[in-house]
Order: structure tokens, then C-alpha cells, then sequence
């Protein structure tokens, strides 16, 4: 039997990203989405009802402020407390799970996938979906970029406009491009 491309995509394998059950999970998203960003604010609450109820988990407290974006809300998993502010965008073609009390600021960007380094494989829209992870209580300044398979510890934080390609120690700060440790006073 051969997997389709969601299995391949769940699995952590090369997987065909132009895909009809893709594309409809993505269509899906893209409604509940709509759906949150549209909601007046005091209507909407922490997070709209569509997009609430397509997160794999979303803890008491979590709140994601509009706009944001998500390429399938399945494999979003907020803690309590968590904190998305306005322009956030999390490309979830892996399980991107966010400890209790963190905050996002604005505009930080998640990306889980990584493209075919071959043109032929871009092509085709091949690509490989990588976790992320981000521990309890940690800071991500605005307009950070974390990529695919990075993991960023308890307490860290990310300085604003740094663009993470490693994983962060707990209780770490990092800025720059790419993020390197700074040391805290």
C-alpha cells in the first residue's frame, strides 16, 4: 500500500506538497482562519470557534490575536497562557508545540517545512515537514523567524527580527541572523 502524501507529510518524509487532500486540509484552514480574522474582537474571544476547534490543543488562557495565519491547525498545540500576537504565521506541516506561558510577538514567523534542494524536486513540490518546539515561559521577540525542526527552550528568548536556525538552550537569549547566544546582564 503507498502512503499518501499526509501519512508521508505526518511521517517525516519527502512528501508531494501539491496534493488534492492537502490542498482541501489547507482550504480548511484557510476558512477557519478567515473566520478568526473577520470575528469583531469581543466576539472572536481568545480564538475564534472554527480555528479553535481545528488545534490539536489549546490551553486555558491560550489567545491568538488577529491576523494569523496557519497552513493546517491540526498540528498547533498552545499551552495555557499562551500568547500569539497580531501577524503571527505558522506554516504547521509538523506538530508545532508552544509551552505554557510563552509569548509571541508580533509578526513572528514558524515554518516547518523545508523545500527540495534540487530545482526538479522544488518542481514538483517535494518538501520534508520538521517539529518545532518552544518550552514553557519563553520570549520570541517580534518579527522573529524560527525554522524547521528548531527547538527553543524553557525560559529563552528570542530577540526581535532574529532568524532561529538552531536550537536554544533553556534560559538563553539569542538575537542576530543567524541567532546567536548573547550573554544576559
Amino acid at each position: 500500500m503507498t502512503a499518501s502524501e499526509r501519512m508521508k507529510m505526518a511521517a517525516g518524509e519527502w512528501y508531494t506538497c501539491i496534493d488534492p487532500e492537502l490542498e482541501a486540509l489547507r482550504a480548511a484552514a484557510n476558512d477557519a482562519v478567515f473566520e478568526h480574522n473577520s470575528l469583531p474582537p469581543r466576539r472572536r474571544g481568545d480564538i475564534g470557534p472554527a480555528l479553535a476547534a481545528l488545534l490539536s490543543g489549546a490551553g486555558e488562557g491560550a489567545r491568538i490575536e488577529a491576523p494569523f495565519h496557519c497552513a493546517y491547525g491540526f498540528n498547533l498545540f498552545l499551552g495555557d497562557r499562551v500568547f500569539l500576537n497580531a501577524g503571527c504565521t505558522i506554516l504547521d506541516t509538523a506538530p508545532v508545540r508552544i509551552g505554557k506561558g510563552t509569548m509571541l510577538g508580533p509578526n513572528v514567523q514558524i515554518y516547518c517545512a523545508e523545500h527540495h534542494r534540487e530545482a526538479a524536486g522544488r518542481r514538483a513540490g517535494l518538501e520534508i515537514a520538521k517539529t518545532v518546539t518552544i518550552g514553557d515561559n519563553a520570549w520570541i521577540g517580534g518579527s522573529a523567524v524560527i525554522l524547521a525542526g528548531v527547538s527553543i527552550g524553557e525560559g529563552a528568548i528570542v530577540g526581535a527580527g532574529a532568524v532561529v536556525t538552531r536550537d536554544v538552550a533553556a534560559n538563553t537569549a539569542v538575537v542576530g541572523n543567524p541567532a546567536r547566544a548573547i550573554t544576559r546582564r
